[in-house]
């Protein structure tokens, strides 16, 4: 069933473009057909952006199914561009992906990158999910992005210690540009 909803309700909603990668129309099916990096943790305000950057593509979204261990508020139907999308939830769905559902084009999961999430780790998401043939599923690219993601603080950590530690201004080879801290023989201050 197809319910217009008044034009003048739905302007109240704003939309924001959705943070969205989607996996190139290739021969290669992997497990996710790509991935979005939602602005914050309410579906309402959510997915009409994302169903309004789907439309075009993959046509009327007509049903979402989500894991509401990382949603707050699950609603039953949100108003999009004209319509109601129907939201469905199953706790033993992947937390980290959203299902997506059009009766004239079938199904496509998404991985949900959490909103809270640093710019740089949500740019790998985006395009590791978006990788045509991918095995990996949604959790298996979360798992690794904390691992990564762990390793790249470490290392800035490690780096950031060096530099307080004077790391960055000892040069085992020579000074440069002739320039240093002490005197050297022959060379008085001046």
């Amino acid at each position: 069933m197809t319910t217009t909803l008044d034009p003048a309700a739905q302007s109240a909603v704003v939309l924001r473009r959705a943070r969205l990668s989607l996996t190139p129309k290739t021969a290669l099916a992997g497990r996710l057909d790509g991935a979005w990096w939602p602005h914050s943790r309410d579906l309402e305000a959510e997915l009409p952006a994302l169903a309004a950057a789907l439309d075009e593509t993959w046509g009327r979204i007509t049903r979402v199914s989500v894991n509401p261990s990382r949603w707050p508020v699950v609603p039953r139907t949100v108003a999009v561009a004209g319509h109601l999308l129907h939201v469905g939830w199953f706790t033993e769905q992947d937390p980290d992906k959203l299902i997506l559902l059009s009766y004239t084009v079938g199904r496509w999961d998404l991985l949900v990158i959490p909103p809270e999430t640093e710019p740089a780790a949500a740019a790998r998401l985006l395009a590791a999910a978006a990788i045509p043939g991918s095995v990996l599923a949604a959790d298996a690219l979360m798992a690794n992005e904390t691992v990564i993601g762990r390793s790249i603080r470490e290392a800035l950590r490690r780096e950031a210690t060096w530099e307080d530690e004077g790391g960055a201004c000892m040069f085992p080879y020579g000074n440069p540009m002739g320039r240093t801290a002490l005197s050297l023989p022959g060379h008085g201050r001046r």
